[in-house]
């Protein structure tokens, strides 16, 4: 019960609770402390039991997808750290976040949609850099790693991979599933377009409005050439053209749209930014809030957990290796 509540609520909010449902009296501190031990376990079973799935019961295709948000820290935990403050300093860490789902549902358009149930989630604050002397996979790639053994990702029939177009995710995909289908969000993509157009007309110019429409066409339709001779005008001249230039040049071969929905594809990552904002910021990134590194990756691990399904097996588990004992 507790780990029901403290993953879904605050700490003061899980005491009262506690209390009130079923006259657990425990203050926010021991709730806290009983929750992040917890976590913790969970964390350490999220490492050790690593069981893939009957590959009889894997759809036809499952995506993986990976993005990363901001964690408000206590300052002891960011201390030398760069960030985005007007002093250089950071307020936040990075929790990334890796989910494997499926999509064989389709909308009224005729769109993949999220099939009910079938997200699961790994998330923690740690590095998504490879070691320098490449002797091992960074931690955020093993946990990648172990999630999509977890859910039979390297044996569905079709591999998607989709991620917001950040280079550490296309490293982590080329490292781990060389052979997986990558696509970059459409919705993103248009997003730099629209970017782009205000900074090269100006954000009141009509003009932007409009070019920025011709851009999201072209992606809409697969013409990535089309878009990218539409900002050779004005990369040299402006600083964000040739950034945009650069991004879509780079990511050419992951906005095939077209080819990708003619071919039954899901091409929004709405699931792992669904993630970020109901995984991570609707219970670590709340008013006032501010955590240790042991604290926000026990909570994570826990409330992950919890959402993606796996809470009963992990009690099993855990009686099982009591009784046991």
């Amino acid at each position: 019960m507790v780990g029901a509540a403290a993953g879904s609520v605050s700490f003061l909010e899980a005491s009262q609770l506690l209390d009130e449902l079923a006259g657990i009296e425990l203050d926010p501190k021991q709730v806290e402390r009983y929750a992040e031990a917890l976590g913790e376990e969970i964390e350490r079973d999220e490492r050790e039991y690593v069981v893939p799935p009957d590959p009889q019961t894997l759809p036809p295709t499952l995506y993986l997808s990976m993005d990363g948000t901001g964690v408000p820290m206590r300052k002891s935990e960011l201390l030398g750290r760069t960030g985005k403050q007007e002093d250089g300093s950071a307020k936040t860490r990075e929790m990334k976040l890796c989910a494997v789902f499926s999509a064989e549902g389709r909308d009224e358009k005729g769109v993949p949609v999220r099939d009910q149930g079938s997200v699961s989630y790994s998330l923690a604050i740690e590095s998504a850099a490879s070691q320098e002397d490449d002797s091992a996979r960074s931690l955020f790639a093993q946990r990648v790693l172990r999630e999509s053994k977890r859910r039979g990702f390297e044996r569905a029939g079709r591999l998607a991979i989709l991620g917001d177009g950040a280079p550490w995710i296309w490293g982590i995909a080329e490292d781990l599933f060389p052979g997986a289908i990558q696509i970059v969000d459409r919705f993103h993509a248009k997003q730099h377009a629209s970017e782009v157009a205000k900074a090269i007309f100006g954000a009141g110019d009509p003009h932007s409005v409009s070019w920025a429409e011709e851009r999201h066409a072209e992606l809409d339709d697969g013409r990535i050439e089309e878009l990218l001779s539409a900002l050779v005008p004005f990369k040299d001249q402006n600083d964000d053209a040739r950034r945009a230039y650069d991004y879509f040049f780079k990511n050419r071969e992951r906005m095939r749209y077209k080819d990708f929905r003619q071919r039954g594809l899901c091409t929004s990552s709405g699931v792992i930014e669904a993630g970020c904002k109901r995984v991570v910021g609707d219970r670590l990134k709340r008013c006032a809030m501010h955590w240790t590194l042991r604290g926000a990756n026990a909570i994570g691990a826990l409330r992950a957990c919890r959402l993606s399904g796996r809470f009963p097996d992990f009690w099993e588990r855990r009686g099982s290796c009591r009784r046991a004992a």
